[in-house]
């Protein structure tokens, strides 16, 4: 399975937008270090936006344009559709409900079979999660220390398409988010310029 690696502080300092999500990812960022510092014509200012999109969910490139074809048939805003997918990812959900600290680590989870939605093991992370689904962790799973932490430990965000159940360590997704109750820094019309002219 193809994946994003590479050192994610320095992924950041060069996209200049804290991607990954640490808080002292940008701790040693100066004028000068990040893509967006330099002079940029239209198409590296979208370039730069597309790869600053891919880089906050972990997507590669191949799969990331599957999503915004299919964001283009939703009906809806093609920007706002194509996060919206990219959120319901069921590595990015198991993120944000805190059962990870990290997209990377809610990646591996999944892989390696922790992860159960409604009751079923599902070990793809790019599964999209359905309105009314229920993600938790595999019963052996709730015994490992760092996942027990990670959960019970996150209460820095909330988001108001997630529900949290401390009691079963699991959570739901209770309505599809909408752009602005998502949390990153992306103006999404630029990311859809950029592939108008390759779709």
């Amino acid at each position: 399975m193809a994946k994003m690696m590479g050192p994610r502080f320095k992924q950041s300092r060069r996209l200049g937008l804290n991607v990954c999500g640490h808080p002292k990812a940008m701790d040693r960022a100066t004028k000068g270090s990040s893509r967006g510092d330099k002079k940029l014509t239209e198409y590296g200012i979208q370039l730069l936006e597309k790869q600053r999109l891919r880089a906050y969910y972990g997507v590669m490139e191949k799969q990331f344009m599957k999503y915004v074809i299919k964001a283009k048939k939703s009906g809806e805003q093609t920007g706002h559709a194509l996060v919206k997918i990219l959120e319901t990812r069921l590595d990015n959900l198991v993120y944000r409900l805190g059962f990870a600290s990290s997209i990377r680590q809610a990646r591996q989870m999944v892989v390696h079979g922790h992860i159960l939605v409604n009751g079923n093991k599902v070990d793809i992370p790019s599964y999209i999660i359905q309105v009314g689904d229920t993600i938790s962790l595999r019963e052996k799973s709730k015994d490992i220390e760092i996942f027990k932490e990670n959960f019970n430990n996150f209460f820095l965000n909330s988001y108001p398409y997630l529900s949290k159940d401390e009691n079963n360590m699991s959570g739901s997704l209770i309505k599809y988010p909408e752009r602005n109750e998502i949390p990153i820094e992306i103006d999404d019309q630029l990311v859809v310029e950029y592939y108008s002219r390759l779709i």
